[in-house]
């Protein structure tokens, strides 16, 4: 349904070094590089980051945030660690999420420019 989404970045540069890390821990790679941009994913750039003079406000009541899959529950700790190394605020610690499902297993963080992110895996 989706092909890819974009976030604006204020500091495009500290972005990519939290966002070269914190996503290598889950198995995606930065596929593309432009003037003002950095594209994402695995096979193809589905997350991209935007050079943006006003970007979106971070807001914890707007309901906006954005999950990647995970391969493992290892990966989804080594996200949370990731994050908060680089920057990022712990917004829930890894474990499972009984009330999305048994075996949903999910980390929350916050990128430093405020975002919300999780990484969740169902195994």
């Amino acid at each position: 349904m989706i092909d890819h989404l974009s976030f604006g970045m204020r500091n495009l540069a500290a972005a990519r070094g939290f966002y070269d890390r914190v996503l290598g821990t889950l198995g995606y790679k930065l596929l593309a590089e432009y003037p003002g941009s950095l594209g994402y994913g695995d096979a193809h750039a589905e997350f991209w980051l935007l050079a943006a003079e006003r970007p979106v406000p971070a807001d914890d009541q707007s309901g906006l945030h954005l999950s990647f899959h995970a391969p493992s529950r290892a990966a989804v700790d080594a996200f949370h660690a990731a994050a908060l190394a680089e920057g990022g605020s712990d917004n829930g610690k890894p474990g499972l999420r009984a009330d999305y499902g048994p075996k949903y297993y999910a980390a929350f963080v916050k990128d430093p420019e405020g975002y919300r992110l999780e990484a969740h895996c169902g195994a």
